[in-house]
């Protein structure tokens, strides 16, 4: 009988629990070693005070993802979580006295739009169609194309569609051929600011974002995100996945020029093939001989980062009224703190914040007749924080939302951590304590993205939102699944 070939993944986040139960399920052995301890990586979980808080992504966009990973292998995703689509499904403030709730409905939606810009509801259908076809055919053909060359958009599909996907002019102008309102320009255009690049730097391709939100909708986990890492670990076990938490990888250990395996706490563990899904630039320069590297010090610093995020995690002792499950606050200049991420990095002046009440939906996320709250201000990345900036802006996120709501909540706070750019880069070894990965600029994607592949040693491999196809929890299953395809025809 021929013995099993072997792969170790690093990393425990989506990507890597993605490549290691598609590599389970065709036949390897796989081993997963994370630093932290338990796995998700930037998802993980922690209680507190009675309190359940997750720490990372809080949107369950794109369900047909979660869907279609489960069944590819023979699961459903209903045998590991259920989800319940939230209506409506956000709120925006955009100032005192003005509150947009999105509903659900898409009829409601095209009505609520007229009520901003008369015509907008059939703007919205035209929209709408373009952000479908772009969705059907980046979902379904690019997002699983592995970046190495430009004889992958050969296919006539994507080859005949590449007009209409836009990739050549901003989602900005895009949006402003179909609406002149400013408020529905900002509704339009905030899933890409919260997740890599400024509007009018990321492709008219990223409307389909637009489609996923409207189209697809807004749905949560019973338990809360934190749910997807239980049911995707559960699932690695049922395949004969190993995972091995509080277990940091030192070193790739090589032989020639071959990845033969890792070092964790100075004992080494062989393998086939290894792949790595943290953060690339440590892969390269923490675990790597510089001349196996794949990219310089120089390359990284060329490299245009998505945020990083200054974090709350608070408890309130009594119920916040006014709020939904997911709640924007854009009360202040859009494009002036989107500048203040990318043009000219500096701590915002007024920045625009985005508050996740979980309890809201899953009331067992908090103590009784308590509200839990999940608070992020996107920042440039590599703005190291101190106390007294974390204070300050705590200090400017209630008092905004005091305002908005009014009602006092900064005096009913009685559990509060904080995490911040310092704390990616040491939790995550994220890169500039950057929260996403790389930007979705033009000129990072595709096969403008770091390689999925080691150029230097075979047998090693990237995996994750700093490669294909990019930052987001759907992506990063999908670069899994890439990975894993790749990996699959090589050995």
């Amino acid at each position: 009988m021929e013995e099993k070939k072997r792969a170790i993944v690093i990393g425990s986040g989506f990507a890597g629990l993605s490549v290691a139960t598609h590599l389970a399920h065709a036949g390897l052995e796989v081993e997963v070693f994370e630093k932290n301890s338990m796995p998700g990586g930037r998802a993980q979980q922690f209680k507190a005070e009675g309190f359940t808080f997750d720490m990372g992504p809080s949107w369950y966009w794109m369900p047909d993802v979660f869907d279609g990973y489960f069944e590819r292998f023979g699961r459903r995703r209903s045998d590991y979580f259920q989800i319940k689509r939230l209506n409506p499904s956000y709120s925006v403030y955009f100032g005192k006295d003005h509150k947009m709730e999105v509903p659900a409905d898409y009829e409601e939606l095209k009505a609520l739009f007229e009520r901003y810009e008369p015509g907008s509801g059939a703007a919205l259908d035209a929209f709408m169609k373009e952000a479908a076809y772009k969705y059907e055919v980046g979902m379904q053909d690019l997002v699983y194309k592995p970046g190495q060359s430009l004889l992958e958009f050969a296919d006539m599909r994507v080859a005949k569609g590449l007009f209409r996907l836009q990739l050549f002019s901003s989602l900005s102008a895009h949006v402003r051929k179909h609406f002149k309102n400013p408020y529905l320009i900002e509704l339009l255009e905030f899933p890409v600011l919260f997740l890599g690049a400024k509007p009018n730097k990321t492709p008219a391709l990223y409307s389909l974002m637009n489609y996923a939100d409207i189209k697809l909708g807004t749905w949560y986990p019973s338990s809360g995100m934190y749910d997807i890492v239980k049911g995707m670990t559960a699932l690695a076990t049922e395949l004969g996945v190993k995972i091995h938490c509080n277990s940091p990888v030192e070193r790739i250990s090589t032989l020639g020029d071959r990845a033969i395996g890792v070092i964790v706490q100075g004992k080494e563990y062989n393998s086939d093939v290894v792949i790595s899904s943290a953060d690339y630039h440590h892969t390269e320069m923490h675990l790597l001989e510089e001349s196996h590297r794949n990219y310089s010090a120089k390359y990284w610093e060329s490299r245009t980062m998505a945020p990083s995020s200054l974090l709350y995690y608070v408890g309130v002792n009594k119920p916040i009224e006014g709020l939904l499950h997911h709640n924007l606050f854009f009360d202040t200049d859009f494009s002036k703190h989107a500048s203040e991420i990318y043009d000219d990095p500096a701590w915002p002046e007024e920045p625009l914040f985005y508050v996740s009440a979980t309890s809201k939906t899953d009331p067992g996320s908090a103590p009784e007749g308590c509200e839990n709250l999940f608070i992020l201000i996107p920042t440039a990345p590599g703005m190291v924080e101190n106390p007294e900036i974390k204070e300050r802006y705590f200090g400017v996120v209630m008092e905004r939302m005091e305002d908005q709501l009014q009602q006092s909540i900064r005096k009913h706070v009685i559990f509060r951590r904080d995490f911040a750019c310092s704390d990616f880069m040491s939790e995550y070894n994220s890169f500039k304590g950057n929260a996403y990965g790389l930007a979705n600029t033009l000129k990072q994607t595709a096969i403008l993205k770091p390689s999925i592949k080691n150029k230097k040693l075979s047998g090693l491999y990237y995996t994750g939102q700093l490669t294909v196809p990019g930052p987001g929890v759907p992506p990063s299953l999908v670069s899994g699944k890439v990975v894993s395809d790749a990996v699959l025809k090589a050995i």
